[in-house]
């Protein structure tokens, strides 16, 4: 599809310039510089040649094909250099050129209108504001940016030229291979979609690493981004975040749901490997584009120092890697090589005095060892170590079938030694933690690689009943769905919810109560008020009639005194239910990637430690247990500390519903199960409190006027 974009034959530099410190002169250097096979033409009316390549006046004067043009004119001059583009059959056009949408809005103006011209003549755009393009397999530097790589099997799509420009030296300096580097600025129209769509099937790339300020399309990456990830590993570094979208929220998932969390969600169900800075970009970048993945999460790390090793096993153990001693036999061949003092069981410690013949002896062992499933090696260059001969061993040894990443710790006794690993394809890292992290993101990426197909489970729900409710609150303009008619639509999607009824006076609460039993809970029911508590609208373990007559009369006074100008509606009664666990349930709807499940314990968990996960629905019953196993407090709840161990299964049931209400009705915003109340296998959990919120609802005639 970007075949003219990325391996042109013939590349136009419309904007050349004969003047050193121009950019348009600058993109013909490099052109020149990176050996590029095709023809090079220059375009400037004032010239007849730029670095003694023949310079045209315009393209139709050069008269004859163009696959890529390279646009460097000023922003005014920018639309007829593509149009002269165009005459000459370009299928491709790169806009360096700044000054549209980023400056504002007669900015944006030019921007929207080339976009409009280049899709009517069928021409793909990459940028304005951009870097440009780089192909080194193909020779071809059509950037401003004259640090060339070597060639290797790592492609670059970033958001941000001047980080590209970066990213160059930094390769250089550290003779990491690149295949394609791709400079997207403001994505007029070619955007990460596009670039990771190609470069998924690019037999030259075998990773992708990436630099995004947002995403301009939430469904569609999502959508190449797992087929990528489904041939290669695609690495992102997020940056941008806001909470602004948070502070908005009314619910308590939507005031945890950040930005941020909406990425990490998408990322995870896409299989993309997240870096959380540019240190681990290309750390992660380094293992996955030279090393096979690993079959599991059982490491051994070999070590001639007790506390790098240390440092390793506590990063693994930390991050969930699995230190496993190696087995039986092989640990009893260790023993017949390896000197008395030295430690047979995880980290190997094949002590200071070590030379390469001992290290290379207890790695030959553990590459054997079918029980361990990638490998750490730890130097410190001590008098026997002879770093140089270890690692040019080590790379002999190496038979790539479980991946070797090696932190040879150290300065100047050590560059060597390192320059030969990574000119070998064995990752060296400074330090064990950066090697640990590195080792477990290659982990995560191949459990997600062999994952089950996804399922997702659907139930027989009554949707009349909500069709109902929902239409009922769009006739009246109100956004907000309260506990009652929250209740009821949980409801139609088998949420097991408590005896309860509406009741407007006093006196009808005492007869729902008497009806339906004692104990009850009394509670404010009012659109404009979403925080019940706060307002003292909730009233718990009422046993007598007594109670629930005082308890309403006591909670109207107050209501009035605390939101004066709030419609209350009366009071719900309800059934109390048996003790169990409290956890919430939500869904908050991102505007990129959709509706975002959550899940947490209640109370303390959720708001002081705000120990929740989220997902993106709709979700199978395998990843509604991985959002109960991803939060920290899940240990509780499977019993530990003496506590009684809860239904998980019901949990993970309940998530499934909730994702396919939020997937049935997109108009549903916001919605809290807050709490659930879940117990011990045989207890039914029910829904002790729920709300939402709905989009598309004109609520200007209610002012909302508590929260």
């Amino acid at each position: 599809m970007l075949e003219s974009l990325l391996s042109p034959n013939t590349v136009a530099v419309i904007g050349a310039s004969r003047s050193p410190g121009k950019v348009g002169h600058a993109v013909v250097a490099n052109l020149l510089a990176s050996g590029f096979q095709g023809t090079i033409v220059p375009v400037n009316p004032q010239a007849t040649e730029v670095l003694g390549v023949p310079c045209y006046p315009s393209l139709d004067a050069y008269g004859k094909p163009v696959d890529l043009a390279v646009i460097v004119v000023p922003p005014r001059a920018v639309m007829e250099a593509l149009e002269s583009a165009i005459r000459v059959g370009v299928k491709a056009v790169v806009v360096i050129t700044a000054g549209f949408k980023e400056v504002g809005p007669e900015g944006a103006a030019l921007e929207k209108a080339l976009v409009e011209r280049c899709k009517a003549a069928g021409v793909r755009l990459m940028g304005p504001n951009c870097l440009g393009v780089m192909n080194i397999h193909h020779r071809m530097n059509a950037t401003f940016a004259a640090a060339l790589p070597p060639a290797g099997p790592i492609s670059v799509i970033s958001q941000s030229g001047a980080l590209c420009v970066a990213i160059l030296d930094w390769a250089v300096k550290e003779r990491l291979g690149l295949s394609k580097v791709l400079s997207i600025g403001n994505k007029a129209d070619l955007n990460e979609a596009d670039f990771l769509e190609a470069l998924a099937q690019d037999k030259e790339t075998r990773v992708v690493v990436s630099y995004l300020e947002n995403i301009t399309d939430g469904n569609r990456f999502l959508q190449v981004a797992e087929a990528a990830a489904s041939i290669k590993p695609v690495i992102v570094l997020k940056v941008g975040i806001t909470q602004a979208g948070a502070r908005a929220a009314s619910s308590h998932t939507g005031s945890l749901a950040g930005a941020d969390m909406a990425y990490g969600a998408a990322f995870k169900r896409a299989g993309v490997i997240r870096a959380e800075h540019f240190e681990e970009l290309f750390d992660y970048a380094r293992a996955f584009a030279a090393q096979p993945l690993p079959r599991g999460n059982r490491v051994v790390v070999i070590t001639n120092a007790g506390g790098p090793g240390i440092m390793a096993a506590d990063a693994a153990e930390t991050c969930g890697l699995r230190m496993v001693p190696p087995s039986d036999p092989i640990r009893q061949r260790l023993r017949e090589v390896l000197p008395a003092a030295a430690s047979v069981g995880n980290p190997v410690d094949v002590i200071g005095d070590a030379d390469p013949d001992r290290y290379m002896k207890a790695f030959e062992l553990i590459q054997e060892d079918e029980t361990i499933d990638a490998i750490i090696v730890l130097v410190t260059p001590q008098n026997m170590t002879r770093p140089t001969d270890l690692a040019r061993r080590l790379i002999e040894t190496h038979r790539g079938v479980k991946p070797v990443l090696a932190a040879f710790m150290g300065g100047q006794e050590v560059a060597a030694a390192q320059e030969l690993l990574v000119s070998a394809g064995i990752p060296n890292y400074p330090s064990p933690e950066r090697a640990v992290a590195a080792l477990k993101a290659m982990v995560d990426y191949s459990a997600w690689r062999n994952r089950p197909p996804r399922v997702v489970a659907r139930i027989a729900v009554n949707r009349r009943r909500v069709n109902r409710v929902l239409q009922w609150h769009v006739r009246s303009g109100t956004a907000q769905v309260g506990e009652v008619e929250a209740k009821e639509i949980l409801r139609a999607y088998d949420f097991n919810v408590l005896p309860g009824q509406l009741a407007r006076t006093a006196d009808e609460a005492v007869e729902v109560a008497e009806r339906i039993g004692y104990p009850v809970v009394l509670k404010i029911s009012s659109p404009d008020i979403i925080h019940k508590s706060d307002f003292g609208g909730v009233r718990i373990n009422l046993a007598t009639a007594e109670q629930v007559r005082d308890a309403f009369d006591l909670m109207m006074v107050r209501i009035q005194r605390r939101a004066p100008r709030a419609r209350v509606r009366g009071a719900y009664v309800e059934k109390m239910g048996p003790r169990g666990r409290e956890v919430i349930l939500g869904m908050t709807r991102d505007p990129n990637f959709g509706p975002l499940l959550m899940f947490g314990l209640g109370g303390i968990f959720v708001e002081v430690m705000k120990d929740v996960t989220f997902y993106l629905a709709p979700i199978t019953q395998d990843e509604a247990m991985q959002m109960l196993k991803s939060t920290r407090s899940y240990a509780l709840l499977q019993g530990a500390r003496g506590q009684e161990p809860v239904d998980l299964d019901a949990i993970a049931s309940a998530l499934q519903r909730i994702s396919q209400l939020a997937t049935d009705y997109p108009q549903i915003q916001e919605l809290d199960i807050n709490p659930f109340v879940v117990g011990p296998v045989g207890m039914r959990p029910y829904v002790a409190d729920a709300r939402m919120t709905l989009s598309g609802i004109d609520s200007s005639r209610h002012e909302q006027v508590a929260h």
